[in-house]
């Protein structure tokens, strides 16, 4: 090979290794997307109304409610969101809102009767999903360690305390654009997926 083949040669063999690079810096930064994070919001609740099938309205301040359940002793869970992401999980997000003049114990059947479950923190790993198109019940995703992907450790709400909460769900087909959900001792409901 020639002097200037060589020069050709070298020239292309590092254009290539330099777009290679810049491709893999540019997937690097973009985060893993298979491990989503759920990121939180500052939703607020309008008054306490029940819900059996919701029609989600926004509020002042651009908040979607989603449904609004009532549970015991003046909890109250206002539900957000419900985004289906690209890699498989649906994000629950909301608001648990103790609308009582009273310091109120989170209940623990919130956690569900899982024997793994039971183990762990405080959470809201009872909650469910129903996909009525395909007869499926989806249950709140575990880690690698047992623990559910969901808010934890909320054990008590002071008199007119909010609390933002999220649970994740394997995500039921693109074709499934509405889904029954079921949270112990609150009221249930049926809530369009927003994403």
């Amino acid at each position: 090979m020639t002097s200037l083949g060589t020069t050709r040669f070298t020239r292309r063999l590092l254009a290539v290794t330099i777009t290679a690079g810049l491709a893999l810096t540019t997937t690097n930064c973009a985060g893993s997307p298979s491990s989503p994070r759920p990121d939180h919001t500052d939703p607020t609740p309008t008054p306490a109304a029940h819900t059996g099938s919701s029609t989600p309205r926004t509020q002042t301040g651009q908040t979607t409610v989603l449904a609004e359940l009532d549970g015991p002793a003046g909890l109250t869970l206002v539900l957000t969101a419900a985004e289906r992401d690209q890699t498989g999980y649906l994000t629950l997000r909301g608001t648990l809102h103790n609308t009582s003049n009273a310091l109120v114990t989170v209940p623990a059947q919130l956690r569900g009767t899982e024997d793994d479950i039971v183990k762990t923190s405080p959470s809201l790993a009872g909650a469910t999903l129903i996909d009525f198109t395909h007869h499926k019940r989806y249950y709140v995703l575990r880690d690698t360690d047992g623990n559910p992907l969901t808010t934890i450790g909320l054990t008590r709400l002071k008199p007119h305390q909010k609390a933002e909460v999220f649970m994740q769900f394997p995500a039921p087909p693109a074709t499934t654009s509405h889904v029954g959900f079921q949270m112990p001792l609150f009221d249930t409901t049926t809530i369009t997926i927003t994403g």
